[in-house]
């Protein structure tokens, strides 16, 4: 039986404090790289994703994909990183992940209703 899932973001340079979530999972976690985006305020389309770590003042982790129950809907798609979140970019950025890329953002993290939203890194594929 997955694990649940325990979330908890401090305010930091790259998203603002999260206090701890807790989410049933229906599955074991797995790797993601990519998101596809259609929200209020942010250019709709494929985003790549990774999870942002507090290490050396903030760098790249894993991001990580697992379907959960929510209060208000039966299963949403949680994307979630390290403990300062994820962060993401557009999809045909060839820079690398940088706190001060304006094209570049972050986010405790991301609960999306569709699964086709969600593309898996190769290695969980």
């Amino acid at each position: 039986m997955p694990e649940s899932i325990y979330i908890e973001v401090d305010e930091n340079d790259n998203c603002e404090y999260m206090p701890l979530m807790l989410y049933e999972a229906h599955a074991d976690a797995v790797p993601v790289s990519r998101v596809v985006l259609d929200e209020p305020g942010r250019a709709p389309g494929e985003y790549q994703v990774t999870g942002w770590s507090s290490d050396n003042g903030g760098t790249p982790c894993a991001a990580m994909y697992c379907p959960v129950s929510d209060s208000g809907q039966a299963v949403v798609h949680l994307v979630f990183g390290g403990d300062w979140g994820i962060r993401m970019k557009p999809a045909n950025s060839t820079v690398e992940w940088s706190i001060d890329d304006p094209e570049q953002f972050g986010e405790p993290y991301i609960m999306l209703m569709d699964e086709s939203a969600i593309i898996l890194s190769e290695s969980s594929t």
